[in-house]
């Protein structure tokens, strides 16, 4: 049992909750004014709790063949739960974790040590700034799980942020976001419009509620210029507790209908979810 007690701390952008899994020894979930970010195990970093993780988790796992070492870039830090996923389904990779909020990277480093050796390099910086001055063809997935509360920043969302992405990608290099929202899904179906404008494949991972707008949800995105295994992610989403579905093709280009690529001009935030969407007890 984990006896543990849970740390809160006033961060850079909100008040960070670490509270202790009283299930698993050494696992713990991180809130950040209120909406859970993460959660991690560090008895078992490849146990991922949340759905969204899981998708993400089932990408990265589908990316390379199994244990291939990759460089990875990461934005958005939280607890550090696919970085940790990682290293340990993949020995050896490189990665880098940009977080904007340095309070709250001190905290996690504190409390939720990552072990040695992991090859993990923690910088607090602003994404996109980051992704703008990293070298080309400098990584082979890029996973954007950022969200400023529970709203994905504005200028992580538009055409020229999806072209500097594509630059930073090497050529079979893969990008995957997490992204949120609900019917009439304007800002899901502008960010499918804004990166079809930039990568030739696509592919969107949800569940069946979520896409038929039953209820707000997560979505995860996922971009190459190369097929992106659509059979074995649809394999690994099915077999999830809350199966999820993935899009891709014809489907996808009707889901996105006639949105338009989203420029800095133009550029908002994800929605707001609505009270309770991703809240906790």
């Amino acid at each position: 049992m984990n006896e543990s007690l849970p740390v809160t701390r006033v961060t850079d952008h909100g008040t960070a909750k670490l509270m202790p899994d009283v299930d698993r020894d050494r696992a713990w979930l991180l809130t950040v004014d209120g909406a859970p970010q993460s959660y991690v195990d560090l008895d078992a970093p490849e146990h991922l709790e949340f759905e969204y993780a899981r998708r993400l988790g089932h990408v990265l796992d589908t990316v390379a063949a199994p244990g291939r070492a990759l460089d990875v870039l990461h934005l958005g830090g939280g607890a550090l739960t696919l970085p940790r996923y990682v290293a340990v389904t993949r020995p050896g990779s490189r990665q880098d974790v940009v977080e904007a909020d340095r309070g709250l990277l001190d905290l996690v480093a504190e409390h939720l040590p990552l072990p040695a050796g992991s090859r993990i390099a923690l910088h607090a910086a602003d994404a996109r700034a980051w992704v703008e001055a990293a070298p080309d063809a400098s990584a082979d997935v890029l996973v954007a799980d950022v969200f400023g509360g529970s709203r994905v920043p504005a200028h992580l969302t538009t055409l020229a942020y999806a072209r500097e992405a594509e630059r930073v990608l090497r050529a079979d290099g893969v990008y995957v976001a997490n992204l949120a929202d609900g019917a009439p899904f304007a800002f899901l179906r502008s960010q499918l419009a804004t990166f079809a404008e930039v990568f030739e494949e696509l592919a969107l991972i949800a569940e069946p509620g979520v896409l038929r707008g039953r209820r707000f949800g997560n979505a995860v995105l996922v971009a190459a210029h190369r097929p992106v295994g659509t059979a074995d992610l649809a394999r690994l989403t099915a077999a999830d507790a809350f199966p999820a579905r993935v899009e891709h093709g014809p489907a996808l280009r009707r889901f996105t209908g006639d949105a338009r690529p989203v420029t800095d001009a133009d550029a908002v935030p994800s929605p707001e979810p609505p009270d309770g969407a991703f809240g906790i007890g």
